[in-house]
C-alpha cells in the first residue's frame, strides 16, 4: 500500500498522473473521459493516481503559452465523483496559493480519520499573487489532520542556478513532507546532482531520506516539446537536438526517458535513496497518452527487476 511504502521510505513507488477534464465539459463528457482514463491504467498495478490542480502560470514567463489555458474540474471533485472505480489511492495536488486559509482548512479537515494523500504546490513565480503560502499550508496540515499524508515538489533544474534544492527538500521534510514528486525529468545530470547533495546532507544531519518520485512524460511532437519548455521543463540541448531530428520523436523520447529513469533508479539504489517514478502525458493527443501508458508499464517492469537484484554497497 502507498501509505506503508511512504512511511517505510521504500524505493519503487510508481504512480500515474492525470489532469482533470475542462470545467466547461458537460457531466456526461466528463464521465466519458474518466472512464477512458480508468480503463487505461486499472490493471497495471500502480501504487497511486496523481490528480493535478492546474493553475494558469501566465505570470511565470513572458513567452506566450503554446496552448490556451482553460479551467479544469477541481481534482477532489473529479476524484470523488468520477474516479471511484479506480481504487488505488488518489494523490490530490493542491496549488495552495489559490485558496484562502478557511478554504484549505476545510479541505484538509474533511473525511476525518481517512488516509488521504496530497502534494502541495507553491506559487509558480514571485510575481504570482497568493492567498496562502506553502509554510502556512504545511502548518495547517500538521495541526488539522494527521491522516492527510502530504508531499512536496522537487525541481532538480532549479539547483543548477540556486544550488540549494536539497536544502529546500530538507526544509520541506522538517515541515512535514513525507515524499517528493519532481517536475518532468529530462536532465539526468541535474537530477543526480540534487540526489547527491540530498544524500550527503541527510547523512551529515542524521536524517532519514523520504521517497522521491521522478516524473516522466513522453514528447510526441515539436509542439509538445515547445509546451514542455514553456512549462519550465529543462531539456538538455543534445537531447533536444536528438528529438527534433528524430524520424520518430515519440519513440525516441520514450526510450530516452526510460533510460533516464533506470539511471536514476540505479544511482538511488546504490546509495539507499528511495527512488520512485510517476508517469504522465502533458499532451491530450491519444498517441502520446497511449505512449505514456506503455512507458508506465515499462518503468514498472524495470523497477521491479532492479529491486529484485542484490545491491552491492
Amino acid at each position: 500500500m502507498l501509505k506503508e511504502k511512504i512511511q517505510g521510505r521504500k524505493p519503487g513507488i510508481i504512480t500515474y498522473g492525470i489532469t482533470p477534464p475542462k470545467q466547461n465539459h458537460p457531466p456526461e463528457k466528463i464521465a466519458e473521459i474518466a472512464k477512458k482514463q480508468i480503463d487505461r491504467i486499472a490493471d497495471i498495478g500502480i501504487d497511486g493516481l496523481i490528480i493535478y490542480d492546474i493553475q494558469d502560470e501566465a505570470d511565470r514567463i513572458d513567452q506566450e503559452r503554446p496552448f490556451p489555458y482553460l479551467s479544469t474540474v477541481d481534482p477532489t471533485t473529479y476524484s470523488k465523483e468520477y474516479l471511484g472505480p479506480l481504487t488505488v489511492p488518489h494523490i490530490i495536488y493542491r496549488s495552495v496559493g489559490k485558496y484562502s486559509e478557511s478554504e484549505l482548512s476545510g479541505w484538509i479537515s474533511s473525511d476525518p480519520g481517512q488516509d488521504r494523500f496530497s502534494v502541495y504546490v507553491g506559487a509558480s513565480s514571485s510575481k504570482q499573487e497568493v492567498r496562502l503560502s506553502l509554510p502556512q499550508a504545511y502548518e495547517l496540515s500538521r495541526r488539522l489532520n494527521d491522516t492527510l499524508h502530504f508531499g512536496g515538489v522537487v525541481i532538480p533544474e532549479r539547483h543548477l542556478t540556486r544550488k540549494d534544492e536539497h536544502l529546500r527538500m530538507i526544509s520541506k521534510m522538517n515541515s512535514g513532507c513525507r515524499f517528493f514528486v519532481s517536475q518532468a525529468t529530462y536532465d539526468v545530470e541535474a537530477s543526480k546532482n540534487v540526489l547527491s547533495e540530498y544524500y550527503y546532507t541527510c547523512q551529515e544531519q542524521g536524517l532519514e531520506m523520504v521517497p522521491i518520485l521522478f516524473n516522466l512524460t513522453p514528447c510526441g511532437s515539436l509542439k509538445t516539446l515547445e509546451f514542455m519548455k514553456w512549462l519550465g521543463i529543462s531539456v538538455p540541448k543534445w537531447l533536444e537536438n536528438d528529438l527534433m531530428h528524430s524520424n520518430d520523436i515519440l519513440d525516441k523520447s520514450v526510450r530516452l526517458t526510460l533510460k533516464i529513469m533506470e539511471e536514476l533508479m540505479d544511482f538511488g539504489l546504490e546509495k539507499g535513496i528511495p527512488i520512485g517514478c510517476s508517469v504522465e502525458s502533458v499532451s491530450t493527443r491519444k498517441v502520446e497518452i497511449d505512449a505514456s501508458v506503455q512507458l508506465l508499464k515499462d518503468v514498472k517492469q524495470s523497477m521491479e527487476s532492479r529491486l529484485l537484484q542484490p545491491q552491492s554497497l
